[in-house]
């Protein structure tokens, strides 16, 4: 939500004047349109329109188009300042594919040239995004330095959103650390600031984020005011998404306070909201929030019900120890329903039994007998085949719960992970790591539906994973059109950098082969290098298996130094596998931060 807030926040006064008329998406579109082809008409000479840009694009590939082209005719004129805002909007641009990593070089790029311009609102403004990076890789410590330091120098400064929304996003991280008389104090900072200027909607955010803090202290009646004075505003800018998630937030604060009632009531108005909106994400943690709170009112039968409704949402595996206890509560439900029913039949036989005795006890002796014998048999029967079907419903939600699993983490970690309820990093002395890329990814993105975008890249991350399974490789994961995997882990092994040779070698096989109709027959660069590396899951939420290490960072660099139809080589991969593969020599090449590497081709 910090975030968010500050990209609305941050970059203009007309961007204010834009969000308080309440003009819709479509019409943001529009503008950055508009500022596309001002651009143009004016024999690309103003610079002023590719920096507004950044105001009304929310499209990743259209960023970094348009960010390329802005540093470029920035840097020809040695404009500093411009410089500076080419590169946050490059650093946006990745940051919303999901490269964090590579954002965060570029922001730290703006806030050299920033310095370098002198501008101090410029400076500010590279702080901030810095900060919102680090807060976004979870990395807190760095993000209130950062946040900070924007706080310093935007005191200096007249711009009132700049230095409200850093000081708001730096209360923000506090309320996350758990620092609550910091975050408050900094969030009511934030508020007297916005107050001043009639900014309603920051005051909004500070109201909702001062209802979250005075929950966590016990206030339970300021919290709620405080809450629904934030809604209220929120609603008048259509703002549901963040309506939603304090919803959320102030149910969880009270199911953990045991207060099951106020939880249940928040938690059922952020359904309602996100589903008259069609916010997915917010509906699946609202029905997964009821889940867990009737499950905690010893209501099996309404718990099931949402969490079934939670499954039909939810994208992937969010927490594993929640889906083997909600396995666990279907499994006692229906146990509990099937009993029932046997132990009905069986009070009936036993009722019809005595009357049958009472009326003749000699006469129909022998009937009773064969009675009595026949019902056992039939319970008997019954038992087994109700523990059969028990224990076939168990074992399908225990192989679902694996399976699900096994789709985002190695077995060796989900072992791990099962068994200690978390996982140590993982050091690896020799791995090969390789990137595939697609060439003109971006321009081919604009020209396309993005329907057939998607069904593209399906088509062709589908036939690498099965080219990763054959050669025993890790799948670690895929950034916009982007594919990464590596070979020697979670198990070491010794032919490591000859398995991902041979998989790159396939790939680029695949790619070159005719495509069927309505798929993007694109050109593709590959990069490998062999080093060491650390491997490991973080967190406690959307787990990921991934791997960190200078290793990773070259065998980008010798993806994005290849050439299209090309796989290119570290000189380190190169001395393991040059006995086996032919290669061609390029030369020592010198790639950005890593010095001087040898690099080859592999040829065939």
């Amino acid at each position: 939500m910090k975030n968010l807030v500050f990209f609305f926040l941050y970059f203009s006064i007309f961007n204010l004047a834009l969000a308080q008329s309440g003009e819709e998406s479509g019409q943001i579109r529009f503008k950055a349109d508009s500022l596309k082809q001002l651009y143009y008409s004016t024999g690309e000479k103003n610079l002023d329109y590719l920096n507004s840009l950044i105001e009304f694009e929310a499209n990743p590939d259209s960023l970094l188009k348009y960010g390329e082209i802005y540093l470029e005719k920035a840097l020809e004129g040695s404009l500093d300042n411009h410089i500076a805002s080419a590169n946050i909007m490059l650093g946006y641009a990745y940051k919303f594919k999901g490269d964090l990593s590579k954002a965060l070089e570029y922001f730290f790029e703006s806030l050299k040239y920033a310095q370098k311009s002198g501008s101090m609102r410029a400076q500010g403004r590279s702080y901030i995004t810095i900060a919102d990076t680090y807060s976004a890789s979870e990395n807190s410590q760095n993000a209130s330095i950062y946040y900070r330091k924007s706080i310093e120098i935007l005191e200096q400064e007249s711009d009132s959103i700049s230095l409200g929304s850093a000081i708001f996003n730096a209360g923000d991280e506090y309320l996350k650390m758990g620092k609550l008389d910091s975050a408050l104090s900094f969030v009511e900072r934030a508020q007297l600031i916005f107050e001043a200027i009639n900014f309603e909607i920051g005051e909004a955010y500070c109201l909702g984020n001062l209802g979250m803090i005075l929950a966590e202290y016990g206030d339970k009646l300021t919290s709620e005011k405080r809450i629904n004075q934030a809604i209220e505003i929120l609603e008048k800018y259509h703002e549901y998404y963040p309506i939603s998630d304090y919803l959320n937030y102030m149910s969880n604060i009270y199911l953990d306070k045991r207060d099951r009632q106020t939880a249940l009531g928040y938690a059922q108005r952020s359904l309602d909201l996100a589903s008259k909106y069609g916010l997915k994400d917010q509906i699946s943690e609202a029905n997964l929030l009821l889940s867990v709170i009737y499950e905690q009112l010893n209501n099996p039968a309404k718990a099931l019900e949402f969490y079934k409704k939670h499954i039909q949402y939810r994208d992937s595996v969010k927490n594993i120890q929640a889906v083997q206890e909600m396995a666990n509560l279907r499994t006692d439900y229906e146990v509990s329903q099937k009993q029932a029913e046997v132990d009905l039949l069986e009070s009936e036989a036993t009722i019809a039994t005595l009357r049958a005795k009472r009326q003749t006890m000699v006469l129909y002796g022998v009937v009773v007998v064969l009675l009595l014998v026949a019902l056992l048999a039939i319970g008997a029967y019954r038992r087994f085949k109700f523990e059969k079907e028990t224990n076939k419903i168990i074992e399908e939600e225990k192989n679902r719960s694996e399976e699900l699993l096994l789709n985002i983490l190695p077995e060796e970690i989900a072992d791990e992970l099962k068994l200690y309820g978390k996982v140590k990093a993982h050091r690896f002395n020799s791995a090969t790591v390789l990137f595939t890329d697609f060439k003109s990814f971006s321009s081919m993105a604009e020209e396309i539906s993005p329907e057939q975008l998607v069904e593209s890249i399906d088509y062709y991350f589908k036939e690498f994973d099965v080219i990763t399974d054959k050669y025993g490789l890790e799948k670690i994961k895929t950034i916009g059109d982007s594919y990464m995997c590596a070979g020697g882990l979670p198990t070491e092994t010794e032919r490591h950098a000859f398995d991902v040779v041979k998989a790159g070698k396939e790939m680029m096989d695949f790619i070159k082969k005719p495509k069927p109709e309505g798929i993007v027959q694109f050109e593709m660069r590959i990069g490998i290098h062999t080093g060491p590396i650390v491997a490991g899951i973080v967190g406690v939420k959307k787990w990921q298996y991934d791997i960190w290490g200078d290793t990773v960072n070259i065998a980008s660099r010798m993806e994005s130094n290849s050439e299209e139809g090309k796989i290119n080589i570290s000189g380190t991969t190169y001395e393991i596998i040059k006995d086996e593969f032919e290669c061609e020599y390029r030369g020592s090449i010198e790639i950005k931060n890593r010095g001087i590497w040898e690099m080859y081709f592999l040829k065939g």
